[in-house]
């Protein structure tokens, strides 16, 4: 069986604590990947492009994936696969959780409805494992044995996947994370609904920075820099660009697909 089946207690999970990823930049050349939104096609042309730009450059290489791989495209379920596949040739991986990864897990481990994550675009998601929620739900009549069927229907690599996904990654003076930080706070007392939500409390206090906050969340037309807080979300999804920032040896390089 390798759906919740066996995976979900009798009562719902709490959500768990994330992880935080501290690391030395040294001479590594990091890339950051912005929001996938389930476009797989789109990853795999920046992974190429990432792998081209970095023959030229000496290890170590680090690629860290910025959240949100699912909902809203067309691949979700591909792209959690491959995410769990190795990095390209000559690179390490991290992928962060973003806050549709939790919605997903939410779902999932029963702390929210169906119509919750359906909201945040999780119609494309399910049809990516070939689901028809609508279908489901006038088979089953209810929405018990749709969500039982949708559970048990989700792989449970991909479920461990959602839930081993780190918050926040640091490297010297950058921070990577989906979403943003709490300026005025220490790193270490971030929350993990902030790192992976917020928006407008981040932007307003973005002068108080005190690292270079490289996130998405929120998408942008083209990659920018704002003061010491920088977008790297173009809308993939819509767009069909989904971009990459290179961080190495103090300089930074946007790849765009």
């Amino acid at each position: 069986m390798h759906g919740l089946a066996q995976l979900l207690p009798s009562r719902k999970r709490k959500r768990q604590s994330r992880e935080r990823i501290a690391m030395e930049l040294a001479d590594t050349a990091v890339y950051a990947v912005g929001d996938v939104h389930g476009c797989l096609d789109e990853l795999l042309r920046l992974e190429e492009m990432i792998a081209a730009d970095g023959a030229a450059l000496p290890s170590p290489k680090l690629i860290v994936m910025l959240g949100d791989y699912v909902d809203r495209g067309p691949s979700s379920s591909q792209v959690l696969e491959h995410l769990l596949a190795p990095p390209p040739e000559g690179f390490e991986r991290i992928c962060l959780a973003g806050n549709h990864e939790l919605a997903m897990l939410d779902y999932l481990e029963g702390r929210i409805g169906l119509s919750d994550w359906l909201r945040m675009g999780a119609a494309p998601t399910l049809i990516s494992y070939g689901i028809d929620h609508e279908r489901l739900r006038a088979i089953h009549g209810t929405g018990i044995g749709a969500d039982r069927t949708i559970r048990n229907t989700i792989p449970a690599g991909h479920v461990a996947l959602l839930r081993s996904l780190p918050v926040m990654v640091t490297l010297s003076r950058f921070v990577f994370v989906h979403a943003g930080i709490r300026p005025e706070l220490d790193l270490d007392r971030q929350s993990d609904a902030d790192l992976v939500s917020i928006r407008d409390d981040f932007y307003r206090r973005g002068h108080l920075l005190g690292n270079y906050v490289v996130h998405g969340h929120t998408p942008v037309t083209r990659a920018t820099r704002y003061g010491a807080r920088i977008n790297i979300d173009t809308g993939a999804y819509y767009s069909g660009r989904l971009t990459a920032l290179r961080v190495w040896r103090g300089r930074g390089r946007y790849l765009t697909t």
